[in-house]
């Protein structure tokens, strides 16, 4: 359980991608997010948890900005610690919550038998190499729209690339990953 521990403290907090935001402006770059993500564990607002439950529920508030206009987007995972990494179960919002204005503040208790497996999204696994933790995945959200997640995450920075594509074409994400960095 200790290196899901410590995956978890890397991955929870503040995080944002101003240094290579303001680096790209200053390239002449504008299409590019100014983004933020806040990675909070959540398993105390679930109720009914086994009692040898070892995995960690964690609410990620993503926002992305790009000219003047921000997109909210939130998601439950779950982190369990394998025998071949950790694995990142995405998991179906509690009935009655919206990924635009779901947070760890406007989070209701949640019986845990209520919660639900993303069916869509294929689980990501993370393995530890040099210090860094790296994964990700592939997922038919429909069979003509795939999404690809890689990330690589570390204490001092949180590279994440995902990418959308519809019949084959891009229709988001970015030529570069988003490096987040905790913010001060």
């Amino acid at each position: 359980m200790s290196q899901l521990k410590d995956f978890i403290h890397i991955l929870s907090g503040r995080f944002n991608n101003a240094q290579q935001f303001h680096l790209l402006q200053e390239q002449g770059v504008t299409d590019f997010p100014y983004a933020e993500h806040v990675n909070t564990p959540c398993n105390n607002k679930i109720s009914g948890l086994p009692e040898d439950f070892s995995g960690v529920f964690l609410i990620e508030e993503s926002y992305y900005t790009i000219n003047g206009h921000t997109n909210a987007s939130s998601h439950l995972f779950l982190f369990t610690e394998e025998a071949h990494g950790i694995c990142l179960t995405s998991f179906d919002l509690p009935s009655g919550c919206s990924k635009t204005n779901f947070t760890y503040e406007s989070m209701q208790p949640v019986a845990y038998t209520a919660l639900r497996a993303s069916e869509k999204f294929t689980p990501a696994v993370y393995r530890l190499k040099d210090g860094v933790w790296e994964g990700g995945s592939e997922s038919m959200f429909t069979p003509t729209l795939k999404f690809k997640l890689f990330e690589r995450f570390s204490d001092e920075l949180l590279e994440v690339s995902e990418v959308m594509e519809m019949n084959g074409k891009r229709t988001f994400g970015y030529d570069q990953p988003i490096l987040y960095r905790r913010a001060q």
